[in-house]
């Protein structure tokens, strides 16, 4: 699996217990805002647990087989995912969720499986699957492409823009509020290069990126989530056990025919 952040780990939770064993490949400085939930957090930590399943930091191909061996799941610090090629594995799931194609191709392995806009099944993948939240969340596409990026997340309690919060300059980010904590509408959840960063509605901060990572101008850093559910801090979201289930269906689609 390429990616391990939120909606990658969500995916990749689906498969494990479903008895996949789950290697997945991450950027050596992880950018995911929601880290509680996102395996790529053993990336920096060495393990990761969300919920019951345990991530484990693999140093090369080896040792993510032995991890997979032992019943976890293993993440590797290889941007382009240089792993395929020794791993040979039955599926290959993009889940980088960067909007574009940034290398997958429909011959990386027997299935391939891409999530979101910038990908086209029959083309370079086998299957597309939709990650906009609405009615076609979930869908496989067999043939054609998701709905294109609309740049608006997707709205919850009626808040789409306003719950996503973005650095205001260039530079290195430091965490003033911790995950899990409530937030209000104007208080400064973090700093870049002394100018606050603000939280744009009242809530609890259900993600945040760490303390000490260098940022660009515009790029998102938080996620205030209206409901203040505590619990959705540290719990797989909907859109995730939905994109694993599609995904899911796709691998055995194309396994049992």
């Amino acid at each position: 699996m390429k990616g391990a952040g939120d909606l990658a780990t969500g995916v990749a939770l689906r498969l494990h217990r479903a008895g996949y064993g789950v290697v997945m490949t991450e950027i050596a400085e992880p950018t995911a805002i929601r880290r509680t939930v996102s395996i790529s957090r053993a990336i920096k930590e060495g393990t990761a647990t969300v919920e019951d399943v345990l991530g484990v930091r693999a140093e090369d191909e080896k040792d993510a087989l032995r991890i997979v061996s032992e019943g976890n799941i293993a993440v590797l610090v290889d941007e382009k995912a240089l792993c395929i090629k020794a791993l040979s594995p039955v599926a290959v799931v993009d889940a980088i969720l960067a909007k574009k194609n940034l290398g997958t191709s429909v011959y990386d392995a027997p299935i391939v499986v891409t999530l979101g806009p910038g990908f086209t099944a029959g083309v370079d993948c086998h299957a597309a699957v939709e990650t906009m939240r609405g009615h076609d969340l979930g869908r496989v596409y067999y043939e054609g492409s998701p709905h294109p990026d609309t740049k608006e997340p997707g709205s919850i309690d009626g808040f789409t823009f306003e719950r996503v919060v973005h650095t205001p300059c260039t530079g290195t980010f430091h965490a003033v509020r911790e995950i899990g904590n409530t937030v209000t509408a104007g208080e400064t959840i973090a700093l870049v290069e002394n100018i606050p960063v603000h939280a744009k509605i009242t809530g609890i901060l259900r993600g945040i990126l760490p303390d000490g990572i260098r940022v660009f101008q515009g790029m998102k850093c938080a996620d205030v989530d209206p409901r203040c559910e505590l619990r959705h801090c540290f719990t797989v979201s909907d859109k995730a056990r939905s994109l694993g289930g599609a995904v899911l269906e796709a691998i055995l689609h194309f396994s049992h025919p």
